[in-house]
């Protein structure tokens, strides 16, 4: 039997989709295509559109932005919350809940963000652009892992849950320096009260209790409270997402016992009259009654970043990369090409050394010990894959400077570190570990 059009179209896609390498591939895409654009004809067109403003206004209240601030500001706020509902999973019931399991990539996170931040301070010494030293200290977990997954079954799974771990306490490392260091002029009325907001929603939680409207009114409250106060506004994405319940209300068992009781009572309604396009309304209160105890059955939590993470992957992430991947690469007088290569350099080097180092230095004193089947030749390959920065360090950058010299030179440092990290790092894992059959 043939397929229809749709289904012609449809399966394809859904297959890609199901690919652990295709959010990586949308994002490398979509960098490319922002970097064909900003150096074609269309690149005073490409690179205005983003600066074009967008207006919300109501009676008394006014909100005024260019497209790359709503984007920056407001979608990568939904990032950040994913990040907090990961960071959060992780530390109750994840890699990061025991010391043991935690030891390992903590030291190397917090080698990872030390030397960077050090060796471009030194190398940019006395130069323009010293405010950037938070650029180099961030991690890319969806290119990271997308990397692993194209060296297929050879990758030991020790390797890809260290570096998811890494990357999650990079992240938080990540989200603390822009918090404390890429704050500026705080108006700390809007703050408290932000903050207030985050301990009754975080209390509710504490009690078990979670209405999603409530949650959701909420976060866009606090999120244009901290919009207003000087505390970027993705950083109340991450404190929201640590007030989403983690408690399931329904367990295993009794789901299956009530939702099979829902089904046997659907079907009897079915077989006592004939099939029609319309349910019945006792069908259509069990489907009701389906869904509500479906939702409960996972927690508030663990059903939010199910539900966000396609999204974050295959449409905030991608856009996020077109807004900000687009630099002319210029070498002229207009560019300052010193704070390119320090920036290149302390991804690449600094990473290098801060994560492997500072893990080996944790094996060798018993603090910590290597995942299963993972040698010290392949840490070394994932400390490379640890200088890829590309989605944080631009959303740092935009942070950092003000400047468009300062911020497209910056952009080309990322994307340089970024690609030979990436390239150093499969090279290295690929050369020393053994294929699968």
């Amino acid at each position: 039997m043939s397929k229809s059009p749709i289904k012609f179209i449809k399966e394809p896609i859904n297959q890609f989709i199901r690919l652990e390498t295709s959010s990586s591939i949308i994002l490398f895409g979509t960098t490319i295509l922002a970097l064909i654009l900003a150096n074609s004809p269309l690149s005073k067109e490409f690179l205005g559109f983003w600066k074009e403003y967008i207006t919300f206004s109501l009676p008394g209240f006014e909100l005024s932005k260019p497209i790359y601030k709503w984007i920056n500001d407001g979608l990568m706020a939904i990032f950040f919350f994913v990040i907090g509902l990961e960071i959060k999973r992780e530390i109750l019931t994840g890699e990061l809940s025991h010391i043991k399991k935690a030891s390992l990539p903590l030291f190397a996170a917090i080698g990872g963000m030390i030397v960077p931040a050090i060796l471009f301070t030194i190398l940019n010494k006395g130069n323009a652009g010293g405010e950037g030293w938070g650029i180099p200290m961030a991690a890319d977990i969806a290119f990271s892992l997308g990397i692993l997954t194209l060296l297929g079954k050879r990758v030991p799974i020790g390797i890809k849950v260290f570096l998811m771990a890494f990357a999650i306490i990079d992240d938080l490392g990540a989200v603390l320096v822009i918090a404390f260091f890429y704050s500026t002029n705080l108006i700390w009325s809007n703050i408290f009260i932000g903050l207030g907001i985050v301990v009754v929603l975080g209390l509710f939680s504490k009690f078990n209790y979670y209405s999603k409207y409530l949650f959701f009114i909420a976060g866009v409250i606090v999120w244009i409270l901290f919009l207003k106060s000087g505390i970027h506004a993705t950083i109340a994405g991450v404190l929201l997402a640590l007030t989403i319940p983690l408690q399931r209300k329904t367990n295993t068992r009794s789901f299956y016992q009530k939702s099979k009781g829902y089904l046997d009572e659907f079907l009897q309604e079915c077989n006592t009259k004939e099939e029609t396009a319309v349910l019945s309304k006792k069908q259509i209160h069990l489907l009701d009654d389906l869904q509500e105890l479906t939702e409960t059955t996972s927690s508030p939590l663990q059903n939010l970043e199910h539900q966000l993470h396609g999204w974050v992957s295959y449409l905030i992430m991608p856009i996020f990369a077109l807004a900000n991947a687009g630099v002319i690469f210029s070498f002229s007088g207009d560019s300052n090409v010193s704070l390119s290569i320090n920036l290149a350099i302390s991804m690449i080097v600094g990473n290098f050394i801060g994560i492997f180092v500072f893990s080996w230095l944790a094996i060798k004193t018993n603090i910590a010990e290597l995942p299963q089947n993972v040698g010290f030749k392949q840490l070394a390959g994932v400390s490379f894959l640890g200088g890829l920065g590309f989605t944080m360090s631009l959303f740092i950058n935009n942070l950092a400077y003000t400047d468009a010299v300062l911020i497209d030179s910056a952009k080309m440092g990322i994307l340089i570190g970024s690609t030979i990290a990436g390239i150093l790092g499969y090279i290295t894992i690929r050369l020393t570990v053994k294929e699968k059959v």
